[in-house]
């Protein structure tokens, strides 16, 4: 029978009256950490005392007694790192087996965009993700995707109108609208966009922004519309113009973008409160090797950041950006997400507790997989609709889009036409294989600074989209990794002389496998090594990097599964013929 609204006060009551009479000492807390030297990010500074717990909350904190108590003495205590952007699917797992990775790392909280699984599988997508995501040790929000597809020149597996996720809003895990990518929509005053926005402020919800470069009168118009924050800063010059114009700024460290050393400026006294961390993608191998929200506050401290403006950025900003009231710090009535770490130095995470409950503590505890429904995870494994494809699929004529890589940024250049793939001057072939609806559609331009000497690579991991995204050297070697991809429902795959030398299946949305972190990321590091064998440029992840250059509003060239795309002139790039 289902609690009626006076039985679960009088249950909230009695929860109530017993955190008080611990936070009073007159009933022993269930747990103490007791002697700890804990970060206070409201006064500013390293406190002593004994952290008392009750009902997963944080009751208080002076000299306590509990029925379980653990000694911190000469270690650093905590709140639980907060990320504020990230892409679960950027993982390449199950939401399941990216909480096993991130909780060693000190991550209790993350704040996510399934816009990837969405450009797939539309609500349905969203729902999977909600439903994976449900009482895992680390908690999980949701901003809803805004960009579906991310422009009208995608072709995505779905599109969602504000009509369609407006009812998500009332969702208790939904904390707004995420990253609007669609800038160029926002400053134009284009109806479809900017009613996203309008219906995530008629919630009281936050808006998330997606803005590269984005400067002068258009950044005002941007901020105006409702915009808040921005993640997509690569100088401290335009993060700085962005944050005197009102925007929180995520000061990102993922994979494939890397903020950090740019934007250390704004890790000061001046700056900071207007600043959290983010990964926005993150890859199994530096989620098992590097780290996640720690391994950006550890880069931080060695640059010579101030250690409590770091570890707020890493905590209490985003709980108060997002307006998540009961975390993001160590007081009375927060609740009980703590890390221990060894030292400023080293800053290795001992200990993780979520809610009270220790979770790690040099191995991860635990836990049951949610359940998902069977109808759902049917769908997640039926995304693809395309035929296979021929090495004459790829043939073109005339000059086509060059677009240039740059190496450590999402930032790609316009080199003007190319004619041919040209090994010895790395200029190779790249195309995009529409898979979602089987309309045959291939766009085909060229792309220098990938570097391969032979062979293909493919991905279905291509933003926001997910269609099939290649690069190769022969449009046979290309064929065969398309449908090595579309054979395997999905994934990443390497091929040299007509042979698929490595292969990664993804077969959940053709983003997520369903099989260990550790299986997933040795199958993706082999292909990395057969992609760096075949020459890709080592100074670039080649499959996160490969998988952006789909994304047509990052500037300045993409290729979409209709040709080369402008980002800067929103059109596809005329070939030279035409122009």
């Amino acid at each position: 029978m289902k609690e009626t609204y006076e039985e679960k006060i009088n249950r909230r009551l009695k929860v109530k009256q017993r955190i008080i009479e611990v936070a009073a000492g007159r009933e022993k807390a269930d747990l103490v950490i007791k002697n700890a030297t804990y970060l206070n990010v409201f006064s500013n500074e390293f406190l002593q005392g004994d952290i008392a717990v009750a009902n997963g909350l944080i009751a208080g904190i002076g000299e306590y007694e509990g029925e379980k108590e653990i000694d911190v003495n000469g270690k650093i205590v905590l709140p639980g790192f907060i990320d504020a952007h990230i892409h679960l699917e950027s993982a390449m797992v199950t939401p399941s087996e990216f909480a096993k990775a991130v909780i060693s790392h000190g991550t209790t909280t993350v704040i996510t965009d399934p816009h990837e699984i969405a450009n797939v599988m539309g609500l349905n997508g969203i729902d999977y993700m909600i439903e994976s995501t449900q009482n895992l040790p680390v908690d999980v929000y949701f901003m809803l995707p805004s960009c579906v597809p991310a422009t009208a020149f995608d072709e995505s597996g779905a599109g969602l109108g504000y009509k369609d996720i407006d009812s998500y809003f009332e969702h208790k895990k939904v904390l707004g609208l995420a990253e609007m990518m669609n800038y160029v929509g926002v400053i134009n005053g284009d109806g479809d966009v900017v009613s996203k926005i309008i219906a995530s402020q008629a919630h009281h919800k936050k808006i998330d922004g997606h803005a590269p470069e984005l400067s002068g009168n258009d950044l005002n118009a941007y901020i105006a519309a409702g915009v808040y924050s921005d993640h997509e800063c690569s100088t401290f010059e335009n993060a700085l113009e962005k944050l005197r114009k009102g925007q929180f700024i995520m000061i990102r460290e993922g994979t494939a973008a890397h903020n950090l050393s740019a934007l250390m400026p704004l890790l000061t006294k001046q700056y900071s409160d207007r600043c959290m961390f983010a990964t926005d993608d993150k890859h199994p191998s530096d989620l098992l090797n590097g780290g996640h929200i720690d391994y950006i506050v550890k880069q931080a401290l060695k640059n010579g950041a101030d250690p409590i403006v770091t570890l707020k950025a890493a905590t209490h900003n985003a709980a108060r950006y997002f307006l998540l009231n009961n975390k993001g710090a160590i007081a009375p009535g927060y609740l009980a997400d703590i890390v221990v770490a060894d030292n400023f130095a080293d800053f290795n995470v001992e200990m993780v507790f979520k809610r009270g409950k220790l979770i790690f503590d040099g191995e991860v505890k635990e836990f049951d997989a949610p359940s998902v429904d069977e109808t759902l995870v049917e769908k997640c494994h039926n995304t693809f609709n395309l035929d296979e494809v021929t090495p004459n699929s790829f043939k073109v004529d005339g000059k086509l889009g060059l677009i240039g890589l740059v190496g450590g940024e999402l930032l790609t250049r316009n080199l003007g036409f190319a004619d041919k793939t040209d090994v010895e001057n790395d200029i190779l072939k790249i195309a995009c294989v529409e898979r979602h609806k089987n309309t045959n559609h291939i766009g085909v331009g060229y792309v220098k600074g990938y570097s391969l000497k032979s062979g293909a690579v493919a991905t279905s991991v291509a933003h926001d989209s997910h269609n099939i995204i290649t690069i190769g050297c022969s449009d046979t070697d290309i064929a065969v990794a398309v449908n090595a991809i579309r054979k395997a429902k999905g994934g990443i795959a390497v091929v040299e002389n007509g042979e698929v030398k490595a292969l990664l299946e993804l077969p959940v949305a053709g983003l997520m496998s369903e099989e260990k972190l550790e299986t997933v990321n040795e199958k993706l590091e082999k292909a990395k090594a057969e992609a760096y064998r075949l020459g890709a440029d080592k100074s670039i992840d080649p499959f996160m990097t490969l998988s952006f250059l789909s994304l047509p509003v990052i500037p300045s060239l993409r290729i979409t599964t209709k040709g080369v795309f402008d980002v800067e002139k929103c059109e596809l790039l005329k070939d030279e013929m035409s122009v």
